[in-house]
């Protein structure tokens, strides 16, 4: 897993990136999600919305996913969901694709590129660092997200 930050941003993190990520965004499109469940991105996807995010499935051969329309590609999502905005970008698709992926994210807005597992693009993360994204590549959101669940759990009521 690398985590790029852009300089800019650097102060805004504590020690686990991840973490911050993970509390202060909360719209995430989904870029590939399958409505398979064989397929990783469905079972991602599902978990995004299980856990409270706001799920957004991007993918053109879809029409729902979750109860949720799917969009053909990330600037038909942004356009529809206004005036709330795609936060993370979650990506899975092969390597090759994510330069378009990259541009249109850049291009709506959005805030977080995140590759899924064994996804990585060195020359679209560099550009979308220097267009001011945070870039996380080669993980997975439910991985992580699962790993640092004590940081989401409400604290009890007494």
């Amino acid at each position: 897993m690398q985590i790029l930050i852009p300089e800019h941003l650097k102060s805004e993190f504590g020690p686990d990136p991840i973490v911050d990520i993970l509390k202060r965004y909360r719209t995430v499109a989904v870029v590939g999600l399958s409505s398979d469940p064989g397929r990783a991105s469905n079972h991602v996807g599902e978990y995004i919305k299980a856990v409270g995010y706001r799920m957004i499935p991007v993918n053109p051969n879809e029409r729902e996913v979750f109860g949720e329309k799917s969009y053909a590609d990330l600037e038909s999502a942004a356009a529809e969901i206004a005036p709330d905005k795609v936060e993370i970008v979650d990506i899975f698709r092969r390597p090759e694709n994510i330069p378009q992926v990259v541009d249109s994210a850049i291009g709506i807005g959005a805030q977080v590129i995140w590759m899924q597992l064994g996804i990585e693009h060195r020359a679209s993360a560099v550009k979308a660092v220097a267009a001011g994204l945070i870039v996380v590549e080669d993980a997975c959101f439910f991985v992580e997200h699962t790993r640092r669940g004590t940081h989401f759990r409400s604290p009890p009521v007494l």
